[in-house]
């Protein structure tokens, strides 16, 4: 039997064991994997509402003046642009230009951010912030203390006007405090599967409490990362640690949208040299002709020529076909056909831009709008 108390747990842990959820390492946590199945999960998320622990996920809160602090120099979008009471996706980058995470930025007042980052790289970020913030930012880990739940899918909208008593009207990327359970909360409209949803942010000392009043409603139900996995896939979302990382530019990933060459930040220097040489590699996305779907790792070989490996690779429960992405060395374009190879094991796929799912409620930019996993 596999020894799991080495791992972390969120404050949610007892419920999963109650609801007969399957329990897996990720990110050096134990989590929820699936409850009822994942695409029971998955397609019970495109059309109703579904519930995720994202507790193990990390925040920092930071008081900064960017007049005084180079906080904006940290990340490649532009935080002196961003207004008090929205949120901006974008990457902190190493030197070389490698993702050393993706991640949130909210603008809470003039002064005041919060910053939502992937949970296997919450220490090595807080190294990465104490490092090169200088003496004008003040920065503080909030992991422990707070908790985050992640309610998605068409009905979400619905389901949260009954738990707060009030309209929520919150255009994509912005976020406002709402009263629950006696507590005002951070409520953004953002998420991870290309549905309309929300984001909850409360302490972990009522996330049990708010846990079970949100599961109350009939409309939702909990849902597990493997689903969130395929949700994400279908819309093209990037994993961190497995599409992307510290050897990962943002642009072999094709996500130079949420970078603004217009400012000065960690890195740009090397993307900039990255984009006058030429990409060593890019990333592709394809389906395949039928239910079988390729793995993490398996090679994409193009005209007989291998020239590339898978990242992610699933089967789609929306569109009933194998979907995937991964990095190749030499152009391949949109139509042209690649084979997706493991041993004996041979998958027919053609080329397509993303997102692969292009029905969901979210209906402003998906293909260009992302967020941290």
């Amino acid at each position: 039997m596999e020894d799991n108390t080495a791992l972390a747990a969120t404050p949610l842990i007892d419920k999963h064991k109650n609801l007969g959820a399957k329990l897996a390492p990720f990110g050096g946590w134990l989590m929820p994997i699936q409850y009822s199945g994942i695409i029971e999960e998955h397609n019970w998320t495109r059309t109703n509402a579904g519930l995720f622990d994202i507790c193990h996920m990390g925040e920092f809160t930071i008081e900064a003046d960017l007049s005084k602090s180079n906080l904006d120099d940290l990340v490649t979008v532009n935080l002196k642009s961003l207004p008090e009471g929205t949120c901006r996706y974008g990457f902190m980058l190493n030197e070389q230009g490698g993702i050393i995470d993706d991640l949130i930025v909210y603008r809470i007042s003039q002064f005041q951010w919060m910053v939502v980052v992937n949970a296997a790289t919450t220490n090595s970020d807080e190294e990465h912030m104490r490092k090169y913030l200088n003496g004008a930012t003040r920065l503080e880990n909030i992991s422990t203390f707070l908790g985050k739940l992640d309610l998605q899918g068409p009905e979400s909208g619905n389901v949260l006007r009954r738990l707060v008593n009030e309209d929520i009207q919150l255009k994509y990327y912005t976020f406002g405090y709402f009263t629950l359970l006696g507590e005002k909360i951070i409520i953004s409209r953002t998420g991870y599967t290309g549905e309309l949803g929300y984001e909850l942010y409360m302490p972990n000392k009522n996330i049990l409490q708010l846990w079970d009043r949100v599961l109350a409603d009939k409309l939702v139900k909990p849902v597990g990362l493997g689903a969130r996995d395929t949700l994400r896939l279908e819309i093209g979302y990037s994993l961190y640690g497995q599409d992307i990382d510290q050897n990962t530019s943002p642009l072999e990933a094709g996500l130079e949208y949420f970078i603004d060459w217009d400012k000065e930040f960690i890195g740009k220097a090397a993307l900039k040299k990255e984009k006058q040489e030429g990409l060593p590699r890019r990333m592709i996305c394809f389906v395949s002709g039928s239910r079988r779907s390729p793995r993490h790792n398996y090679h994409i070989v193009h005209q007989g020529e291998d020239v590339g490996s898978v990242t992610s690779g699933s089967f789609s429960p929306s569109l009933g076909v194998g979907i995937g992405m991964g990095y190749v060395s030499r152009e391949v374009k949109v139509g042209e056909l690649v084979d997706l190879v493991e041993g004996l094991v041979s998958i027919n796929a053609k080329v397509v831009n993303k997102p692969f799912y292009k029905n969901g409620s979210v209906k402003c930019e998906r293909a260009k709008n992302a967020y941290t996993g």
